[in-house]
């Protein structure tokens, strides 16, 4: 089978982060809380391209917690575009590999295969990663950024669906977590 994009993606947690350092990684995109440090497992890596971006993992705007924004979204993707000029070794984390990874790889798949749908991008999101719950903020943002019309919002809509349906007990964590917008999109059927 071809390979999705012309490039190796890994999708991991800040704590898995040691157990990579020998995979040749070229290209590193970190996804942690504002004032987060860069991991000390970068020190193990070999030398690699960069970029960390500090936001919190929130959906909607709060004066208490910085959500990822506009810029975030276009540094992110701007990234993503130098994975696709070259033979890259991508690795994308967040604090746990769920949420602000699965949502910036979900965008730079989606951008580098423009021919793609956005369930065949996250299906390959989910492949890499199969525990995905992509941070709707950053896709809402990404979407309209790749003038998608909201396929991929509706992507993970479904997304969200079908993981309720399998372990509904994740509604009650979600909202607990401030994520009512992306457990009411799971909750309705369409």
């Amino acid at each position: 089978m071809e390979p999705f994009v012309p490039f190796s993606v890994t999708v991991c947690g800040i704590d898995e982060l040691t157990s990579l350092r020998d995979r040749g990684v070229t290209h590193v995109l970190s996804l942690l809380d504002p004032g987060s440090p860069a991991p000390e497992a970068f020190d193990l890596f070999g030398k690699h391209r960069r970029l960390d971006l500090r936001f919190h993992d929130v959906i909607d705007l709060s004066r208490l917690w910085r959500a990822p924004d506009t810029e975030d979204i276009e540094q992110l993707l701007a990234f993503g575009r130098e994975l696709e000029a070259q033979d890259s070794n991508f690795l994308v984390h967040c604090q746990m590999g769920i949420s602000r990874s699965s949502a910036a790889m979900l965008l730079i798949l989606a951008q580098a295969r423009p021919d793609r749908s956005g369930a065949e991008a996250l299906a390959e999101v989910v492949r890499i990663r199969p525990h995905a719950w992509p941070n709707l903020r950053m896709v809402e943002l990404g979407d309209a950024m790749l003038d998608r019309g909201g396929a991929l919002i509706e992507t993970v809509h479904a997304h969200y669906r079908e993981i309720l349906r399998k372990r509904p007990h994740l509604a009650q964590v979600m909202l607990q977590l401030g994520r009512s917008r992306e457990v009411e999109a799971g909750l309705n059927e369409r």
